[in-house]
């Protein structure tokens, strides 16, 4: 609901500001453009998503993304540690991560979300530490290979639009680090409120 405002009251506000310059068919020249272009990043973005959402399946009929949501699932046992009591809610954990690790953030969302649905059974309306984690891990989710962006940068042009990979390995695993640092330490804090 916030957003339907912010974005009615950059509308409004351009089209004020237009009638009181005198630059309405500017502004009307611009948002025809802008239009155009975002029809085309969409079509470009679209090609490079199906391709990595390809590969994505084929990881899948292989048995290659089991492996990988494999490997993570003694971390997350020790991350999640209730969560990881229930098979199926560390299955979608690890495959959410897993996914979000190859910078599918489409394939990851319904499996975040039934990790959380799962999660958040019993727990009153309000999120559990394990659930702001899973949050957390989402959000500041280390990529990779992130196709998204990748993607964005091809559909600009960019010769190597994979050259940005040591810089988002970066900022991604320190964002991860703060994120579950800044959880630990709120639930910490929680537990020492009389």
């Amino acid at each position: 609901m916030a957003m339907t405002w912010v974005w009615s009251g950059m509308v409004v506000s351009s089209l004020v500001f237009g009638l009181l310059t005198g630059r309405l068919d500017a502004v009307a020249a611009a948002a025809l453009d802008g239009a155009g272009s975002a029809v085309q990043l969409g079509l470009a973005m679209a090609g490079v998503l199906c391709l990595w959402s390809g590969v994505m399946e084929v990881m899948n009929a292989c048995g290659l993304s089991s492996e990988l949501a494999r490997v993570f699932r003694p971390l997350l046992r020790r991350l999640l540690p209730r969560a990881s009591r229930d098979r199926e809610t560390l299955a979608a954990v690890s495959a959410n991560v897993s996914a979000n690790l190859l910078g599918l953030g489409n394939a990851a969302t319904p499996l975040g979300i039934q990790a959380a649905r799962r999660m958040a059974q019993g727990c009153g309306g309000i999120a559990s530490d394990e659930l702001c984690i899973l949050v957390v891990l989402n959000t500041a989710s280390i990529q990779l290979l992130p196709t998204t962006i990748a993607s964005v940068r091809s559909a600009m042009g960019s010769t190597a639009p994979f050259d940005i990979l040591p810089a988002i390995w970066f900022s991604s695993l320190l964002s991860l680090i703060a994120g579950l640092s800044a959880a630990k330490l709120l639930s910490l804090r929680k537990r020492a409120r009389p």
